[in-house]
């Protein structure tokens, strides 16, 4: 079969409700095959995101905001080395992460999320943005986007990169997280789900690169289920040295809540170390 990613030869993976999915040793990915990757471009929706795809996804979506998501976004601010000013949440769906935030980091005002298929019930955070990267009228510093990118084809996720790239500063850091190859094959053999919940591709590290670093950015592995991304990147070092000394610590420290971000934090990095 011809890979839905590169367009390599692969050898069959696994077939998930007749669809079948390639493993990918050119660009290392693992994804649906390259014939429905077309016709999706073509607009045919393997998973159509409407109310009844919210409904079966606000409760994961609400678990997720209250609990890994802030430990993601905690490690972003730690993870960028330039002063944040803006961070985004790409693809926020109904945006609970903001509401989560303003729960912990009541005194922050800086964070915003971008969602282009709202669902009926989304947050009412006044920084929620329904859209495209591409219509927000701000530059980004940092962000995280978090289980959106195995929705996307690569026609689509190098959109989304390029638009990235036309708003982010110099040294702006994003953490994706997504199910890679390896936590899929070790992990989570049902990550891939084409009907049910939309995934199509999981992406390898060197389609990663192919997407990202021509357009400006440096892509860091964190683990098997994250990678981040840094445009035009200042900082030579490891993303885990950089908890130590992150000039936007105080981002996380909160005269209501105290430290309770900047510990979850970096400790969470500490963790996957």
């Amino acid at each position: 079969m011809q890979c839905g990613v590169c367009g390599a030869e692969a050898s069959v993976f696994t077939v998930i409700d007749q669809f079948e999915y390639g493993d990918c040793t050119a660009c290392g990915s693992l994804a649906v095959d390259a014939r429905v990757i077309a016709e999706i471009d073509g607009g045919k929706a393997l998973r159509s995101y409407d109310t009844d795809y919210w409904r079966s996804e606000l409760a994961a979506a609400r678990e997720r905001a209250y609990g890994a998501g802030l430990a993601r976004v905690a490690e972003a601010v730690l993870y960028t080395s330039r002063p944040i000013e803006k961070f985004i949440d790409i693809g926020c769906g109904p945006g609970y992460l903001l509401d989560a935030l303003a729960a912990y980091l009541p005194a922050r005002s800086l964070f915003y999320g971008v969602e282009r298929f709202p669902p009926p019930d989304h947050t009412r955070h006044q920084n929620y943005r329904v859209g495209g990267l591409s219509d927000l009228d701000f530059m980004c510093d940092s962000g995280v986007c978090i289980e959106v990118l195995e929705h996307l084809t690569p026609r689509m996720a190098g959109h989304l990169a390029s638009d990235l790239a036309a708003r982010s500063r110099p040294g702006a850091l994003y953490l994706f997280n997504t199910g890679m190859p390896q936590f899929v094959k070790s992990e989570d053999p049902g990550y891939l789900d084409p009907v049910g919940r939309g995934h199509i591709v999981s992406w390898g590290e060197a389609a990663l690169r192919n997407l990202f670093e021509p357009l400006g950015f440096r892509v860091h592995r964190a683990r098997s289920w994250a990678f981040a991304v840094e445009f035009q990147p200042f900082d030579d070092r490891a993303l885990a040295d950089r908890i130590w000394n992150s000039p936007n610590a105080s981002m996380l420290r909160d005269p209501v809540m105290g430290d309770l971000m900047f510990l979850v934090g970096r400790e969470s990095a500490r963790v996957y170390a």
